[in-house]
């Protein structure tokens, strides 16, 4: 792997690291607190055309590739996690429509994505479909040349705030996840409403939000792939999506990182900063260690699939240790900066609360275990 940065990687980051400097890390503690959404940080997302990035250049993206994102992503969340987790989910819509959707389905949505005129969401998880992702419960029967949804799903990032969904439901119950079947639907289609805005211990200002189908009629010109292969588009979606999360994760980790390092060596203790002593210094060595550990399976990932190469089991490690890494290097962040780290006038328990989130979303750590040795019991 060649990690060397090409001149139009170099440009877009430099950009980016002044933008997240001078303007996203600044505010991310006020979003925290207030929990309102960061529109003007998607909006400065949009005008440097970043929702667009791997968007082939035919249908308004950059045409760029998944590890130019991963890079992007990476600083995003870095500098607030909230942000980052959005232009994740938009990736979740805009990433199983250039693999799976149709070239009037390519026409008609990618666009708007890759000019952040729209934003994206993906939608599978249920009450009783999370972990048991192929347990969907919404419905979608054929009447009339449409399909008529009826359900429910929560937990779903982006929420409102999207124009653009896919979502997954069954055609056929008695096939289980082979009786899936994505479906494209848009903003303000009769039958589709929203429900419950679910409060968190964290990121309070990411819309995670209930999704309602009473009866809503969709044509059949809406399904993605094909009828009956949801589950298909739902797992290729997820695959993608976990190196989106590690990166998430990744970012949070290197931010607390970063704070404790910088305190460490501020901070004065029995006459000296507390960066000289041994139990602090190996504090530091682990969090810049796994650090490291982290972003190159994160970045192998992402240059696996730029390749067209099996990635999945990357990706799973990749979000597996990063979430994991994130959760431990935000707590040894809140030791080193003991009394004040438990205080919000210090951002590092805010990233500790952050962290949390990640060991959950897109397959628990438990599930990506499972995942992993699934894939590692079938190799040769």
């Amino acid at each position: 792997m060649d990690f060397t940065l090409s001149s139009d990687q170099r440009m877009i980051l430099e950009m980016l690291d002044e933008v997240c400097e001078k303007e996203f890390a600044p505010r991310a503690d006020e979003i925290s607190e207030t929990g309102e959404f960061p529109s003007e940080n998607v909006k400065k997302l949009a005008e440097l055309d970043l929702f667009g990035i791997t968007i082939p250049k035919e249908f308004g993206g950059l045409g760029m590739d998944y590890a130019t994102w991963t890079l992007i992503a990476e600083r995003i969340s870095k500098a607030c996690a909230t942000t980052g987790l959005i232009f994740g989910a938009n990736l979740l819509c805009s990433y199983p429509l250039e693999e799976y959707g149709t070239e009037e389905q390519k026409k008609k949505f990618l666009p708007p994505l890759a000019s952040g005129q729209s934003l994206g969401a993906f939608a599978l998880t249920e009450p009783e479909a999370g972990s048991d992702a192929g347990n969907v419960q919404t419905t979608a029967r054929k009447e009339n040349g449409h399909f008529v949804l009826n359900g429910t799903k929560i937990f779903i990032t982006n929420g409102e705030v999207a124009d653009i969904y896919i979502v997954i439901a069954s055609t056929d119950k008695k096939s289980g996840p082979r009786g899936l079947t994505a479906f494209l639907l848009e903003k303000g289609t009769e039958g589709f409403s929203f429900g419950q805005h679910f409060e968190k211990m964290g990121l309070s200002a990411l819309p995670n939000v209930e999704l309602i189908f009473n009866d809503c009629r969709v044509p059949t010109s809406s399904v993605l792939l094909k009828e009956r292969r949801g589950f298909k588009v739902a797992m290729g979606t997820f695959a993608a999506g976990r190196i989106g999360v590690g990166i998430g994760a990744l970012g949070i980790a290197e931010a607390a990182f970063e704070k404790a390092r910088a305190y460490a060596k501020e901070r004065v203790q029995f006459g000296r900063p507390i960066s000289s002593f041994q139990a602090v210094q190996h504090m530091l060595a682990d969090m810049a260690t796994k650090i490291e550990a982290a972003k190159y399976l994160l970045y192998r990932a992402a240059w696996h699939l730029d390749r067209g190469e099996a990635f999945e089991q990357l990706a799973s490690m990749g979000k597996l240790y990063a979430s994991e890494v994130a959760m431990e290097v935000t707590t040894k962040a809140v030791q080193v900066f003991g009394g004040y780290g438990y205080m919000k006038d210090y951002p590092v328990e805010r990233y500790m609360r952050e962290a949390k989130l990640f060991e959950i979303i897109e397959g628990t750590s438990e599930i990506q275990r499972g995942i992993i040795a699934n894939l590692i019991l079938k190799e040769r």
